[in-house]
């Protein structure tokens, strides 16, 4: 055993009877994330295994989700028992057989132990313990799997209800659902439209696809989202609209930013990719603008794989969204196209995992709140990490991914030391005015640029081990902390 290959020990275990079905497992595999099912029979006592190899084979038989465990399992499988020292059990262990389950005297499961050649913990995870199994399965044997079904209709009227407006249109990413809003909104050539130096690319490559012209506007330094007296100072007789992006899962000054448009006619589209369920003055993000864009790819607060949506309360902008989405078919002759369109259609399979991720929304976001608080108290004695504010005025920020300001040139340092322990963490996104395809459209960067050279983004997945990545963390903090002290005192 090398020093990342250890036994491991959880209290979820995967257990089925073999009285339940294929379904019924997978269910399992899906909840615990193992890989592999223990079965036991009506006395509670051990009788075999499966694993997702194994019902993948079973699948391509003559079985189907309804077959029962105790018809298609083989009484050969390897195990394991708690009266066993740890270095019998590690040699029943290998790149072949990974896990194994424990048992007493009477063969029943107590425990498990793990092979684990190598510990990864990454940025985030998608958590897809609700009913995202039972949904999918659901679409998937009505045979509705493609861009129609009850699922997208269903997903669109509760995901817009979530966010307090009327209408939902679903889309293939959260991309595309920028670029039709703009589209919706007559935004071409001659428009400008005003977007924050420090955001993902998509913001800005949606109004170059519309053939407009982005102008790019500085961030608050407390808040990191964009503003508001910027985008004033950069509106002119072409800007049309104005992208706020709700950075991280704060909400921008939507107040000021409305107040702002309104004097002057121009359109707001919020970009809430990373923001599901942020509030600002009792309102949630999605509600302020006349088009908001919501993304669900598989690093967000709820996830389709892919995936986006549109919201308004415009029931026009709804019908002319959905035209474009589906090609600029007429929605009342069929195959008849009244203007140029695109294919941005979700598939009803991804509806159906959207519609179980937003029943969990609010558990969800509780569980990153809780990481978040974590790293918050583990690491309130490290002087030279900042988090991102919880407590601007009439913000209700969510957890996307945890944030931070790492300072005095130490951000390097922490990532690479982190990187080692395979903890993935991220520096924050450039500003879009320091790369060379967008710098020409800046009209303001001070506070981006001085952000994007300290931000860094911490692991924020439910399904964190315990408080590992937090101890991990912590100690090489404080040891860099205590490290820069002594090195100090030496040189004065």
């Amino acid at each position: 055993m090398t020093p990342n290959q250890k036994l491991n020990h959880k209290v979820d275990i995967p257990i089925c009877k073999n009285n339940e079905t294929l379904f019924d497992a997978l269910k399992v595999l899906n909840r615990v994330g193992k890989g592999i099912v223990f079965i036991v029979n009506e006395d509670e006592k051990l009788c075999g295994l499966l694993t997702d190899g194994d019902i993948r084979r079973l699948f391509l038989g003559e079985n189907d989700l309804q077959t029962l465990l105790k018809n298609v399992l083989s009484p050969e499988f390897v195990y394991g028992s708690v009266l066993q020292t740890h270095e019998e059990i590690r040699t029943l262990l290998n790149q072949k057989i990974k896990i194994i389950p424990l048992v007493d005297r009477d063969m029943k499961i107590v425990d498990y132990a793990e092979y684990l050649p190598e510990i990864h913990i990454p940025i985030t995870q998608p958590d897809l313990n609700g009913n995202e199994l039972k949904y999918l399965t659901e679409a998937f044997l009505s045979t509705w799997i493609s861009s129609t079904g009850p699922y997208i209709t269903r997903f669109e009227n509760d995901f817009s209800k979530y966010c307090g407006v009327n209408h939902g249109v679903a889309v293939s990413n959260g991309t595309v659902a920028l670029h039709l809003a703009l589209l919706a909104l007559g935004i071409g050539p001659g428009d400008e439209v005003v977007v924050p130096d420090l955001t993902f690319a998509a913001t800005i490559n949606a109004v170059l696809y519309t053939g407009a012209t982005p102008v790019i506007v500085d961030v608050e330094e407390d808040s990191w989202c964009i503003d508001p007296q910027e985008f004033q100072k950069a509106i002119t007789k072409k800007t049309k609209a104005v992208i706020p992006v709700h950075l991280y899962g704060q909400p921008c000054d939507m107040y000021k930013i409305m107040k702002i448009a309104g004097n002057h006619g121009v359109h707001v589209i919020e970009d809430c990719a990373e923001a599901h369920g942020a509030i600002f003055k009792d309102q949630r993000v999605g509600s302020f603008g006349i088009i908001n864009c919501f993304s669900f790819y598989g690093n967000k607060i709820i996830t389709t794989g892919e995936g986006g949506m549109c919201v308004t309360n415009s029931s026009d902008l709804t019908e002319k969204m959905r035209t474009l989405r589906d090609h600029g078919m007429s929605r009342k002759q069929k195959y008849w196209h009244e203007t140029i369109g695109y294919n941005y259609r979700m598939t009803n399979l991804q509806a159906a995992i959207g519609c179980a991720q937003l029943e969990r929304i609010d558990e969800l976001l509780n569980r990153r709140e809780e990481i978040e608080n974590t790293y918050r108290r583990q690491l309130r004695e490290i002087s030279f990490v900042e988090f991102q504010r919880n407590d601007l005025p009439h913000r209700k920020k969510v957890t996307w991914l945890v944030s931070a300001l790492v300072k005095e040139d130490r951000r390097e340092t922490v990532c690479e030391k982190l990187r080692a322990q395979k903890i993935d963490v991220r520096y924050f996104f450039y500003p879009l005015s320091k790369m060379d395809i967008y710098k020409k459209y800046t009209f303001s960067n001070e506070n981006s640029l001085k952000l994007s050279e300290m931000g860094i983004n911490f692991p924020t997945s439910g399904k964190l081990p315990g408080s590992e990545l937090i101890e991990i963390l912590s100690s090489e903090l404080k040891r860099r902390e205590k490290f820069n002290a002594v090195e100090n005192t030496i040189g004065t």
